[in-house]
């Protein structure tokens, strides 16, 4: 255990190194941050082999602590999963820099003219857990958008984190920028947690989590500074009596069973009454056939004798396993109404052929992300084209769904005149 002294000097630098980092990468030019970019996925693949024995030393750890097996598959790399972090880094390269884009020009009857223009957030601070896999995203997005990043990985992910962060850190050198532009916060100790949510002295402007329940509300208690987040992931999917049923069955299986351990997994499907009789065994056949667990209401144990009796607790709970919770609704606006009651406001989707359905689910469904006739697991700033995300944020103040690099600017106003005076 590191003293606390040295925990809160360690910390105060870590935190003046990324302001004076972030004056830097605020001017930066697009290729610049690119070549740091493009450099550091050339060394994650140049060094594979040393990333894989560091994650494994991670992962036997974390066998040996007993942990679930959704918690072993977000923590392991493979060659297959390195490749990927390394091409998200190329892609997030061939994204548009945000930094410096004009979002209006307001033209004033007296001749001035004022532009809104994106700019860098500052320092951006990452407390993340077992995904190794973040601490690429997480520093690629903040620099791509002129930020610098502090990243607390978990102790579970300590040494594959520690591997993936040398990649990064010889990218900006190599191109030429500091390498404090991407710091790992180098202890496990839970008080740099804390100093990090204090702020470090004014010098974290934005703080993200990426993990539990637990880390993400302890966050959003304490954080003296904005927090973009999510607290969970209770993802619904809405079967309507519209609905093409095999391609529900479809969409639901890869929703709960392609990674059950993703906060865009799917963790409740609501069914109308009125297709219920016919789908409910189909589902459960296709669900079961996968190792999934259904726990269902009343009416679901009725139509199938394998599902299990769901407790008040399943429609408020984000399993990441291979657990899925069903209730039979007596209609549209029921459907609805347990979404409004039991949603975390991450991803609903709705399986349906009627438009007026459609419509009504897209306007009167509160949630970041609203999904039709597609998978929740689309929830995912890859998938929307933002090269990565940093991470999903439920909230509804300057940033909500996929946290990628737009998100990660703000903007000021640039008001040019001539020689004006106000009256």
């Amino acid at each position: 255990m590191t003293d606390h002294a040295d925990i809160h000097t360690l910390m105060m630098g870590l935190g003046e190194r990324a302001r004076l980092a972030a004056r830097g990468l605020a001017i930066a030019p697009t290729d610049q941050k690119d070549q740091a970019l493009r450099e550091a996925a050339a060394l994650l693949r140049a060094n594979v082999e040393g990333i894989l024995a560091a994650n494994q030393k991670d992962v036997a750890a974390a066998k040996a602590n007993g942990v679930g097996a959704a918690f072993i598959d977000r923590l392991t790399l493979d060659a297959q999963r390195i490749e990927a972090i390394a091409d998200g880094l190329e892609q997030i390269a061939l994204l548009n820099d945000p930094v410096g884009t004009k979002l209006a020009e307001i033209r004033r009857p007296n001749g001035l003219v004022i532009d809104r223009v994106r700019t860098p957030l500052g320092v951006i601070g990452v407390i993340f857990e077992s995904r190794p896999n973040v601490t690429a995203d997480a520093g690629a997005l903040c620099l791509k958008a002129g930020n610098a990043a502090i990243l607390r990985g978990g102790s579970d992910s300590f040494h594959s984190s520690r591997a993936i962060h040398q990649c990064l850190v010889d990218g900006l050198e190599a191109a030429g920028l500091s390498k404090d532009a991407i710091q790992l916060v180098p202890v496990t100790d839970r008080e740099a947690v804390g100093k990090m949510l204090q702020g470090l002295n004014g010098n974290i402007d934005v703080i993200v989590p990426r993990g539990g329940k637990g880390l993400v509300g302890r966050v959003q208690q304490e954080a003296r500074v904005p927090v973009f987040a999510h607290l969970e992931g209770i993802c619904h999917i809405v079967v309507d009596q519209s609905a093409d049923l095999d391609m529900a069955e479809e969409i639901i299986l890869n929703a709960k069973m392609r990674r059950t351990g993703i906060c865009g997994a799917a963790e409740t499907v609501l069914i109308d009454q009125k297709i219920a009789p016919l789908f409910v065994p189909q589902m459960v056949d296709a669900l079961m056939a996968k190792g999934c667990e259904v726990r269902g209401c009343t009416r679901t144990a009725d139509l199938d004798d394998r599902v299990v009796a769901a407790t008040e607790e399943d429609w408020s709970t984000e399993y990441l396993d291979a657990i899925i919770s069903v209730r039979v609704v007596d209609d549209f606006d029921a459907a609805l109404d347990h979404i409004a009651h039991y949603s975390s406001h991450h991803t609903e989707a709705i399986l349906a052929e009627n438009d007026e359905v459609v419509e009504r689910f897209f306007r009167e469904v509160d949630s970041a992300i609203l999904m039709h006739n597609a998978s929740t697991q689309f929830a995912d700033g890859g998938e929307f084209g933002m090269g990565a995300e940093i991470g999903i944020a439920t909230g509804k103040m300057h940033a909500r769904g996929p946290v990628g690099v737009e998100q990660l600017t703000s903007f000021n106003y640039r008001v040019h005149g001539k020689g004006h005076t106000r009256p």
